[in-house]
């Protein structure tokens, strides 16, 4: 899944990177081997893009690499697996509740190492994103660093010091309960996932003929760099009118542009921004 919203944050150089990966992304996948190979190639970029923003001497390699991924050998991988552990509760929650088989999934397989709960790793897929931010909020803000963290020789992995986890539980916790517009409603991100989670055992009855992860979508609330500002305003209305963007949503974000230092776009509209912008 290509978290644009995230990323989108953080200046030219995450840019750079995810206008690599847009072209990877319209690859028109049939089958869950497809499917697989899409995700693979958009997620190198895509972490190639989160890598450009943390500072090396947190010394984070990508998550490209499945060792290090459950190894959690550097201080920012521990955080995003504590993240996804949070997220992935949540959505283990929902489907017991709902009364969902956990095992049951389609992208990811039942085998030992999804732990048998491939629907619990394909739900929670679309909110991943949540942990990613959290964790770069943490060490963006100082929240987190270098000294919260031990190394332990046993299992060649880091460790965080428990006053640090403390603070780093508010953060989240924040990120979980801000509130998100869907169906007319301001819902936290826990009861999106809820929702969703309700919506795909609806479309299991035949309540309904599918599911949309797309919605509710996170508006990008970022600084605008100088190189983004200016190109957004020389965008002309019949440049917007071929890549999709209508004249109101192109007023919309020159004015925004030209008086704020924070813009806000939808993931899909960065998407078609990309066609036109490359920094």
């Amino acid at each position: 899944m290509l978290n644009v919203g995230v990323c989108v944050s953080y200046g030219t150089a995450v840019s750079a990177h995810l206008a690599q990966a847009v072209p990877a992304a319209p690859m028109q996948a049939k089958t869950v081997n497809e499917i697989g190979i899409v995700e693979g190639r958009v997620a190198q970029y895509y972490w190639l893009a989160i890598q450009s923003i943390v500072p090396e001497t947190f010394c984070f390699p990508s998550r490209i690499v499945k060792s290090h991924q459950c190894n959690a050998s550097d201080p920012f991988s521990l955080c995003l697996n504590y993240a996804y552990g949070v997220i992935e509760g949540y959505v283990r929650k929902m489907v017991n509740n709902i009364g969902l088989e956990p095992s049951v999934g389609s992208l990811h397989e039942f085998t030992g190492s999804q732990t048998k709960e491939s629907l619990v790793y394909d739900l929670q897929e679309p909110f991943r994103w949540l942990g990613d931010i959290t964790t770069i909020e943490a060490f963006e803000s100082g929240t987190l660093d270098l000294k919260d963290f031990y190394f332990t020789g046993d299992d060649y992995s880091y460790k965080i010091e428990i006053e640090a986890k403390r603070r780093y539980l508010p953060l989240r916790k924040e990120r979980f309960n801000s509130g998100m517009e869907y169906k007319g409603k301001t819902w936290n991100w826990d009861t999106v996932i809820q929702l969703k989670t309700q919506e795909l055992a609806g479309c299991l009855l035949g309540e309904a003929k599918e599911v949309d992860f797309i919605e509710p979508d996170p508006e990008s609330n970022a600084g605008i760099p100088i190189e983004l500002r200016e190109k957004i305003l020389t965008i002309t209305v019949s440049e917007a009118h071929k890549i999709g963007i209508s004249k109101g949503t192109l007023w919309h974000l020159q004015k925004m542009a030209a008086l704020s230092d924070c813009l806000k776009i939808h993931t899909k509209t960065w998407k078609r921004l990309f066609s036109r912008i490359q920094l």
